[in-house]
């Protein structure tokens, strides 16, 4: 089964998540302009809203609310004719703080948003891809998933289980023609450290922590005073590139990796044993 035409050519499908700003809106752009037929999922309305003014097809989509996967999801099908050639699952936030001090709620929630959603709108996707004989579904990883660092055990936790999760359905799926991809970003402009005062606000209680001298001297001023660009960083425009590669190759690759650190992690995590790659992380 095939997509409607729109405007006497076939148009590929994709439904990409977290398209408010950064990567998902960089590659919301890029793929339409390309030709693609675009769905471009937000978490909030007004965002949809906004996108919608673009000229986008912007269901809503939080990955905390699996009623709103679903009815999305639905959107876009009854759009393509029950068609979907492609998957971008996006969206994804931090909880900066000490692993003794971040709440195991805090920790449900997260991996909710970055983990468990994705894997429920990703089952409900593959049947319609088995049906058709092809699709393409990429995950945006990123270098927290290969390595670990401090104050971010909330994050590198649930990337370092969408990693697993991603390579065996990989492999389960290498009878199919469903390509399986994972991209892994290292510092990319976006709002991404502004989103995680919110969750650190929210959850972490950093005066009544023993680390409490760290929080003060170390991680409030990387969050609160922090200007300008990280070193390395790149534009979402990076991984748009890499994404065109998962989507449009006739061979993707397993993983993408996208700017400097992320391929010199790879390459310590390969090289170093486990104490001296901690030294090395924790400066």
């Amino acid at each position: 089964m095939k997509a409607p035409e729109e405007g006497g050519f076939f148009m590929r499908s994709i439904l990409i998540t977290g398209c408010s700003s950064g990567i998902g809106l960089a590659a919301a752009r890029a793929l339409k302009a390309r030709g693609w037929r675009v769905f471009a999922a937000c978490r909030k309305e007004e965002d949809c809203d906004r996108l919608r003014a673009e000229g986008f097809k912007a269901p809503r989509l939080d990955y905390e609310d699996e009623a709103s996967i679903e009815a999305a999801l639905k959107e876009v099908l009854a759009a393509t004719g029950g068609t979907l050639d492609a998957l971008f699952n996006n969206g994804a936030y931090a909880i900066p703080g000490a692993v003794e001090d971040l709440p195991t709620a805090a920790l449900r929630q997260i991996f909710e948003a970055n983990l468990l959603g994705w894997h429920h709108l990703t089952r409900l996707v593959l049947p319609v891809m088995r049906a058709q004989g092809h699709g393409r579904i990429v995950q945006c990883s990123s270098v927290l998933g290969l390595i670990t660092m401090p104050w971010r055990g909330a994050y590198n936790a649930t990337k370092f289980a969408l990693e697993g999760l991603t390579d065996t359905l990989r492999m389960e799926l290498r009878d199919t023609d469903i390509k399986v991809a994972l991209i892994e970003p290292g510092p990319i402009t976006s709002a991404f450290r502004r989103n995680s005062i919110t969750q650190f606000e929210r959850w972490i209680d950093w005066r009544a922590s023993p680390r409490a001298a760290q929080y003060e001297a170390e991680l409030r001023p990387r969050l609160y005073d922090s200007v300008g660009k990280a070193r390395f960083e790149l534009g979402p425009e990076a991984v748009v590139k890499k994404l065109l590669h998962a989507l449009e190759s006739p061979r993707p690759r397993p993983r993408y990796y996208v700017t400097v650190p992320t391929h010199f992690a790879g390459l310590m995590r390969r090289l170093l044993p486990t104490r001296a790659l901690d030294r090395l992380l924790n400066g």
